[in-house]
C-alpha cells in the first residue's frame, strides 16, 4: 500500500520533493525546490480530463496507462539522479492517481517514497492560511518615501550587510510605480508570488526585525496576500528623504536607458490624464528629445509628488536621509539598536 504523509515545511528540507504534474501546472506554481517530473504532458492531461468526463474513470485510466507506461523507467532514472540518499515526497494536484502511480513505482523499485496527502492543494492551503491572518516571524520595519529616493537600493544594501530583508518588488518582478515594469517581465502567477513570499518569510531569523519597503496593496499585477498590507500599515515606519536633484539622478540611472524609450513613452501615455494635456505634452517632448533631466524632474514634480503620499495618517519613527547611503545606513542601524524589539 502506498505510504502517505501530510504537508509540513520540514519535508522540503528532509525529502527530495517531486512534482509529477504537467509543465504548465508546475510553471504556475510549485512547492519550493520541487523537481518537475511530469507523468502527463499538458496536452495529454486535457485529453484524459475530457475522456473522464465523457466516458468515466475506467476508460480514462486505461488511456492514461497507455500514454505513460513507457515513461516509467526514464522517470525513475531522473528521480534517482536527484535523490542523493534522501527519501522522496511525490505530489500531484490533489493527491490523486498521478502521484499515487509514481509513488508506487518508486516503492516497487526500492526507493523510500511517500505520497503527499491532498497534493499541491494541501500545500496551497498552508500558504493561504499563513497570510490570513499574517503574523510575521519578527517585527516589521517599513521604509517609506517618494519615488527616486533609492529605497530599494538601500534595502538591498541592508540585505548584503546581514539584515533581515524582504524585497517585495523583487519578488513581484515590478518596481511598483507607473514606470515599474520597464526592463522587467512580470509573467509569474499570483500563486507563484505568494509561494516566493511565504518561502522568504519562513526562512528569516526570528531574533531581529524584518525590513520591507512600503508598497500599495498591488505591485503591478500582483496583490499582497491576506492582511500583509494591513500589518505593514500598523508596523514601524521610517520616512526616507533625498533632494529632488538626487532623485532625478537616481531615476536617470535606473530608467534612462535607450532600450526603455518605447516603454517609457507607453507608461507616460497611461498617466496622460493625471498629468493634464499641457504638462503631458511638455514632458513627452523631453522624452522625445531624450532630455532625461527635465523629463525626470517633470515626472517627480508633476506626477509622483502630487499623487503619492498625498495624505499620511501616521507619524514616522525616524526621518532618514538617503542622500548618502552609507551615512543613512549608520543612522538606521543606530535607530534599530536603540529600540526595544518585542521578539
Amino acid at each position: 500500500m502506498t505510504r502517505t504523509v501530510t504537508f509540513h515545511e520540514s519535508l522540503m528540507d528532509s525529502h527530495l520533493v517531486v512534482d509529477v504534474r504537467t509543465p504548465l501546472e508546475y510553471e504556475e506554481d510549485h512547492i519550493p525546490g520541487a523537481l518537475n517530473v511530469p507523468l502527463l504532458t499538458n496536452k495529454e492531461r486535457v485529453e484524459i480530463g475530457t475522456l473522464y468526463k465523457q466516458t468515466g474513470p475506467l476508460e480514462a485510466r486505461r488511456r492514461g496507462l497507455e500514454l505513460t507506461a513507457h515513461r516509467f523507467p526514464a522517470m525513475v532514472e531522473e528521480i534517482a539522479a536527484a535523490e542523493a540518499g534522501r527519501p522522496i515526497l511525490v505530489y500531484c494536484w490533489r493527491g490523486g492517481l498521478r502521484s499515487k502511480t509514481v509513488t508506487t513505482i518508486l516503492d516497487l523499485t526500492g526507493f523510500d517514497a511517500v505520497q503527499l496527502v491532498g497534493g499541491y492543494k494541501s500545500y496551497r492551503h498552508v500558504v493561504g492560511t499563513y497570510f490570513e491572518p499574517f503574523r510575521p516571524p519578527a517585527p516589521l520595519v517599513v521604509l517609506h518615501g517618494m519615488t527616486g529616493i533609492g529605497k530599494t537600493t538601500f534595502l538591498l544594501q541592508l540585505a548584503e550587510a546581514g539584515h533581515s530583508v524582504v524585497d517585495l518588488e523583487g519578488l513581484a518582478c515590478h518596481r511598483g510605480s507607473a514606470f515599474g515594469a520597464l526592463g522587467l517581465n512580470q509573467d509569474l502567477s499570483q500563486k507563484r508570488f505568494e509561494t516566493q513570499l511565504w518561502d522568504t518569510f519562513r526562512k528569516l531569523p526570528t531574533d531581529r526585525p524584518i525590513i520591507v519597503e512600503g508598497e500599495s496593496k498591488r505591485i503591478g499585477k500582483m496583490t499582497l496576500p491576506g492582511n500583509l498590507y494591513e500589518v505593514m500599515r500598523e508596523s514601524v515606519k521610517i520616512w526616507c528623504e533625498a533632494t529632488v536633484e538626487t532623485r532625478v539622478a537616481r531615476l536617470i540611472g535606473e530608467y534612462g536607458k535607450p532600450e526603455y524609450r518605447e516603454g517609457m513613452a507607453g507608461a507616460l501615455e497611461r498617466i496622460r490624464k493625471k498629468l493634464g494635456g499641457e504638462k503631458y505634452a511638455e514632458i513627452a517632448g523631453y522624452l522625445e528629445r531624450w532630455e532625461m533631466e527635465p523629463f525626470m524632474d517633470g515626472l517627480i514634480r508633476h506626477y509622483y509628488d502630487r499623487l503619492y503620499y498625498k495624505t499620511r495618517e501616521w507619524t514616522e519613527e525616524l526621518k532618514l536621509s538617503l542622500e548618502d547611503f552609507t551615512e543613512g545606513r549608520t543612522v538606521f542601524e543606530q535607530f534599530l539598536a536603540s529600540r526595544q524589539w518585542h521578539i
